[in-house]
């Protein structure tokens, strides 16, 4: 991804309340990542970010279309995004991913890149199966095409005719109780 200050939050200089940003996410947005999953799109982003002296909470709306190609037919359809996420900023020694929502600042960081967290929460509000949306509604040829029981446990509680299908010598055992 190329470097852009367009995405990058100046949060030294904001003060301790909630502020909101607004972006609109377009193709150019979408070329500086070197990826083939999101070619092109609209979309349009609201972040509140709420600062405190101890934590950053900035919450992400996202809404609009990005260009897909449907797995089955390979045509191109605009696909629908609508996400909401949240990502939380601490401060600390050093900068760290602690967890996918959870990142570690150090004090003196002037500013926040948001770039990529907007194109990754893009990336995950999409279908992992993309279809064009005259398939969406068509009913399965085979519906239990894909559904297979692995494996199953009985439930406590659950009788079924099993005691029949037991050694014998084990019904002295079951006597005891």
């Amino acid at each position: 991804m190329k470097k852009d200050s367009q995405y990058d939050l100046n949060i030294a200089k904001l003060a301790d309340k909630t502020h909101h940003f607004a972006f609109e996410l377009d193709r150019a947005f979408f070329e500086q990542f070197d990826q083939q999953l999101i070619p092109d799109g609209k979309v349009h982003a609201d972040v509140t970010l709420t600062k405190t002296d101890r934590l950053l909470t900035l919450d992400f709306d996202l809404h609009g279309t990005v260009r897909q190609i449907c797995d089955r037919s390979l045509d191109e359809y605009d696909q629908e995004v609508d996400a909401q996420e949240q990502l939380l900023v601490r401060y600390g020694d050093q900068n760290l991913e602690l967890d996918d929502n959870v990142l570690q600042i150090t004090p003196d960081t002037q500013t926040l890149p948001i770039a990529q967290h907007l194109f990754d929460y893009i990336g995950l509000a999409l279908p992992m199966k993309k279809l064009h949306p005259r398939f969406q509604n068509e009913p399965d040829d085979n519906p239990d095409a894909d559904a297979k029981l692995i494996f199953t446990t009985r439930q406590e509680g659950d009788d079924d005719d099993d005691s029949d299908e037991t050694d014998p010598r084990w019904n002295a055992l079951r006597n005891l109780n």
